[in-house]
């Protein structure tokens, strides 16, 4: 089974602990059961050998669950930047963005809703979306829903961009051709290379899949990716990884959002944009299996919070957890763990210090330790939106679907109403 779990990891960056060990097997053995096979080492051979076993193994192991606007605070940054700030900078043209990995669709079609929600036409505007899973992108391009893709209370939109059939919610055509989807592999060399130059590119969630070598490899081609004055946008827990490796927050809070650090406080007028054409709509093509196992040098992850750009916190930090907040959403988690540390020291319990010490241990893996925190923020605070959220999504990745879900009922009848604009 270790063979198996380091071909996963070293042909799509599946780290086996970040999902558990147990659920990889649970695949491996179901797919081992219907191809007859009782040795994982004869199932390792097929898998080198057969193409169409690879695509049902990677297939049964990629986790797709996603749901319209999903953590909206992010779509609604990325509105406000391409009204407020790439819409003046650039009269004509197409602003072009990317959702990656993509799923079955959600994501990329939420990023044109909100697009067009805030008035941007649709000549103004590209959008590609990537996936591994070809399954996925399949049900993407179909763009039929269920309800479960529909989460929440605030559902006006699916009104707008939706017709309702016995089969579930169609996306409207004006809006499916805003969406361009692509099969590719982040980790292979040259994924996505006809299609560079991105303005904004949403991969949130996928960093936390990944062991350290391989976050950092995805990183530098998403900045390869990314124009210079272009804005990322990651996971909650990921914040510290892209801090690290060569970006900086764009301070637009809840959001995760990023830019790389050398033209941060150059004027965006004055910043370079290459214009490169639209790249013409990709034919899906099939998952190959590799050719071969070859080593790949594994760097674990640190034991402490070892994820921030700057130099370790001070032997006396300030107990200022609003300022704990700001570093944290800079991914500054160490530091704003430090912080929190010490305002428990102080001032005794705090909802908002558990979260953020949650959030800080979530960043490096620490799973277990992360639970436990949101659970003693929510203990405080029950409606504690943040950590409602968080929780849920370590929930979600940790196969705890059932909690995920009651988290983020949770959350809708907690959520801010500052939030919800």
């Amino acid at each position: 089974m270790n063979s198996i779990e380091q071909l996963l990891r070293q042909s799509i960056g599946l780290h086996a602990p970040a999902i558990g060990p147990a659920s990889i097997e649970r695949v491996v053995n179901a797919r081992m059961q219907s191809r007859g096979l009782k040795r994982s080492e004869d199932y390792l051979e097929l898998l080198k050998k057969s193409p169409v076993e690879w695509n049902a193994l990677v297939e049964s192991v990629v986790i797709t669950e996603t749901w319209f606007f999903r953590e909206p605070q992010a779509l609604a940054a990325l509105a406000r930047l391409v009204l407020n700030e790439w819409l003046p900078a650039y009269p004509t043209g197409r602003v072009r963005l990317l959702s990656l990995p993509c799923a079955s669709g959600e994501e990329p079609y939420s990023m044109a809703m909100a697009l067009l929600d805030a008035g941007v036409p649709p000549d103004r505007f590209h959008i590609d979306a990537a996936d591994i899973s070809a399954r996925a992108l399949i049900s993407a391009e179909q763009a039929r829903y269920g309800r479960n893709s529909f989460r929440g209370q605030d559902l006006a939109f699916r009104d707008r961009h939706f017709q309702s059939t016995r089969e579930g919610y169609v996306l409207k055509p004006a809006l499916r051709k805003q969406v361009h989807f692509h099969q590719a592999n982040v980790l292979e060399a040259g994924w996505l290379k006809e299609t560079g130059g991105y303005d904004f590119i949403f991969c949130r969630n996928l960093l936390i899949y990944f062991d350290r070598a391989n976050q950092q490899k995805t990183l530098q081609a998403l900045r390869r990716l990314l124009i210079p004055s272009g804005v990322l946008f990651v996971g909650p827990a990921e914040m510290s990884l892209a801090i690290v490796s060569g970006f900086v927050s764009a301070n637009l809070p809840l959001s995760f959002a990023c830019r790389t650090d050398d033209l941060l406080k150059q004027p965006v007028k004055q910043r370079p944009r290459p214009d490169r054409p639209l790249p013409k709509r990709n034919h899906l093509e099939r998952l190959t299996a590799p050719a071969s196992i070859s080593p790949v040098a594994a760097r674990k992850l640190p034991a402490g919070l070892a994820f921030t750009a700057s130099a370790a916190p001070a032997e006396n930090p300030p107990v200022d957890l609003d300022h704990a907040q700001r570093l944290a959403d800079e991914g500054r988690l160490s530091e704003a763990a430090a912080i929190c540390e010490a305002h428990l020291r102080q001032f005794g319990v705090s909802a908002q210090a558990y979260y953020l010490l949650g959030l800080a241990r979530d960043a490096v893996g620490a799973a277990s330790q992360a639970g436990e925190f949101y659970r003693r923020a929510l203990y405080l605070d029950p409606g504690h939106y943040q950590t409602l959220v968080q929780w849920a999504s370590l929930s979600e990745k940790n196969g705890d679907t059932a909690r995920a879900r009651i988290l983020l009922t949770r959350a809708e009848r907690a959520k801010p109403t500052a939030l919800e604009s």
